[in-house]
This record gives structure tokens, sequence and C-alpha cells, in this order.
């Protein structure tokens, strides 16, 4: 129990879709529900009936993006999270880096916990390049002498030395990611979460991400959860595999194992 990062049990998360004649309904739930997350089920009540759309034949409809799904990740694990889109893939990530809550189930982590997601998470708009930096090693439990000391390596891995002052909401969605990247590795987390979003930057720094995880994971011995389309990176950077298949865990094991059984099915 001690050698392992993550233990997930029985996780299920569910989403409620309200179905109507007007075709309206998903994003209106979906916004009520962020609300809800916000503010608690008494706002939810209050706002449900009038978000609906007026006439007959509403329905609401439950969403299964993950059902019932257990295993465990052992530290040092570098862990590739492959299956078809809408598999609950993000959505598992989303459930451990806590931007959602759990239908059902529980998540144990052990240890401090980074996270790189969709291109626009995990930096404040408003804030400098900079200021980011100091921010994110803060909520990450830091102490300012910590990040002083990485500062530089984070900004030579981003390559925005030129930009750090600056607002990152002027930044391209390259930038963005480089910096966010650099940031989430170079604090060194005990557990890395990467979503698909490293697929924005260029080959030359997907290369640089992949080389760098190699290192935290292999060197430093920390967890990394990797989510990703291409096989041949997952089996370059992963030494196990996680295969969702609509919400539900297919199966996890050995790397090469779990993503033969993966391409076999898509073909």
């Amino acid at each position: 129990m001690m050698n392992t990062a993550i233990k997930i049990e029985h996780l299920s998360k569910y989403y409620t879709i309200l179905r109507s004649k007007g075709n309206m309904g998903l994003r209106e739930r979906t916004f009520v529900e962020l609300l809800n997350d916000a503010f608690g089920t008494g706002l939810l009540k209050r706002l449900r009936h009038p978000l609906k759309p007026d006439g007959e034949g509403n329905a609401e409809e439950v969403f299964h993006a993950l059902e019932d799904v257990s295993f465990e990740i052992g530290k040092g694990d570098r862990v590739g999270i492959v299956g078809r889109n809408g598999a609950g893939k993000s959505t598992l990530l989303k459930l451990l880096c806590r931007i959602t809550e759990p239908t059902k189930g529980r998540i144990i982590m052990r240890g401090r916990v980074a996270s790189l997601l969709e291109v626009g998470t995990g930096f404040h708009p408003e804030l400098s390049g900079r200021e980011n930096i100091f921010l994110n090693g803060a909520i990450l439990g830091m102490k300012r002498r910590e990040i002083k000391k990485r500062f530089d390596a984070i900004v030579d891995f981003s390559g925005v030395e030129q930009f750090l002052d600056t607002p990152v909401k002027r930044y391209s969605s390259g930038m963005y990611v480089r910096l966010a990247f650099a940031v989430a590795a170079h604090l060194e987390p005990d557990i890395l979460l990467v979503d698909e979003v490293l697929a924005v930057g260029d080959t030359e720094f997907q290369k640089k991400c992949i080389g760098k995880m190699d290192d935290i994971s292999k060197n430093q011995g920390r967890t990394i959860l990797f989510v990703s389309h291409n096989m041949e990176t997952v089996r370059r950077l992963c030494n196990k595999a996680v295969y969702l298949r609509q919400g539900r865990l297919q199966s996890i094991g050995p790397i090469d194992d779990v993503c033969r059984e993966y391409e076999d099915s898509a073909s």
C-alpha cells in the first residue's frame, strides 16, 4: 500500500442531460451543474426550472461518463490512458485533478499533484507568465525560495523569456502550453497528469516534453498519467496502460499488451 501513488475504488461519474423538442438542454444543464458544483444543490433547485425550455416533451437522461472503475497505480509508474473519443479518459483526469467530483466511489492520491489539461486551465489570464509561475508553485505548497531555485530552468525550458512579463491571455496556444508544461514538470510534483494538450505544441517541443517526462519518472521516481491517441508516444513513454471503453475499465497491464488489445479492437 505504501508503494501505491493512486488508488481508485468503484469510481463513477454521471451527467444529467435535459432532452427537449427544441434540442435545448445539454448546454443549459451543463451550466447549471457547474453552478451546482460551485454553490451547492440549493442553487441547482432554484435554477433548474427557469432554464428548462418551454413546451412539452422535456426528458432527463443520465450520461455515464465513467462507470465503476477501479485500479491502482504504483509510485514511479508511467501509465498511458488509452481509448476512443468519449471513453472517459479526460473525465478520469479531471476527477483526479479535483476539477469535478465523482458521483460514486473514491480516489486516494499520495503526494503533490500537478496537471496539464486543456489550454486555458491552470493559469490566471490577467497575470504575467512570471506571476503565474509563482502562483502555481504556491498552489502546490512550495515556498517562494523553492520556486526561485527552479525559476530559470522553467523559463529556459519553455522558451518564453521574451514574454515573461506579458499577461498570459496574450500568449499563443503554443506559448501557453510550453510554459504550462515547464511549470508542471519542473515544480517537482509526485504525480503528473497530462492530457492531449501537448498536441498543440510543435513536434520539436513534443519530443522535449516526452524526454522530460521520461526523466522525471525514471530518474526521479515520480508517477505520470498520460492521455494520448498516439500509440507510438504512449509506448515510448509508458511502462503500463489503462484501456477505457465506453466509460468502463477494459484492461490494465503492461504497455505492449494493453496497447495491442486497444489497437486490435479499433481495427
